[in-house]
């Protein structure tokens, strides 16, 4: 499978909500063709620096399809799109366009079937919806109404502020379960940080 990436500080989960502004020809082109053919593009994780996405090397090969829910040109003249996460991929193989987009070879990685949340999550359940509270997230129009282990997990690990490296590690796990117990270590660990 083919897809246009976008390489971006941020790691994008699926089912979370991003907002972009583009004014790179490249990406308005991209966004066009995205568009015309209903198709999404690939958000990697840019792991060095700003633009480095083009080296082989400059960007996480794990990443999250994004399908583009709604656009309008903003304020400033560029246009701005929302985007909601789809399916995880891994690039097998990249190539820079003429026109300096990026587009690579993926496989589509496979999610384990959702499962219902238990007691075990409350806790995890109540933090998102403390952050849905949030006006930045409440924005995005993601709710923190999880009917499961794996929206929860995604959620969790797209809005708390881990690691660009942490969220791609958690973007890896296929096990919904296995998810929630990383973003439990890591609430563990931020917690050990700020109250040692």
């Amino acid at each position: 499978m083919s897809l246009a990436l976008f390489p971006l500080n941020t790691v994008l989960f699926p089912g979370c909500t991003l907002d972009l502004q583009l004014f790179e020809a490249r990406y308005l082109d991209m966004i066009g063709r995205c568009m015309k053919k209903g198709e999404g593009f690939g958000v990697v994780c840019i792991l060095d620096g700003q633009e480095v996405g083009l080296a082989p090397d400059g960007y996480a090969v794990i990443g999250c399809e994004a399908l583009i829910r709604d656009f309008k040109q903003q304020d400033n003249g560029l246009l701005g799109i929302r985007v909601e996460g789809g399916r995880r991929f891994r690039v097998r193989e990249a190539d820079v366009q003429r026109d300096q987009l990026l587009v690579a070879d993926v496989e589509w990685l496979e999610d384990l079937p959702e499962r219902p949340l238990d007691e075990e999550d409350a806790d995890l359940l109540a933090l998102l919806e403390a952050l849905a509270e949030h006006p930045m997230v409440a924005s995005l129009d993601m709710g923190a109404d999880a009917q499961g282990q794996q929206v929860l997990g995604n959620r969790l690990a797209y809005l708390l502020p881990f690691t660009d490296a942490d969220k791609i590690e958690l973007l890896q796990l296929d096990d919904p379960q296995q998810r929630l117990d990383a973003i439990q270590l890591l609430l563990d660990e931020l917690q050990g940080e700020l109250f040692p």
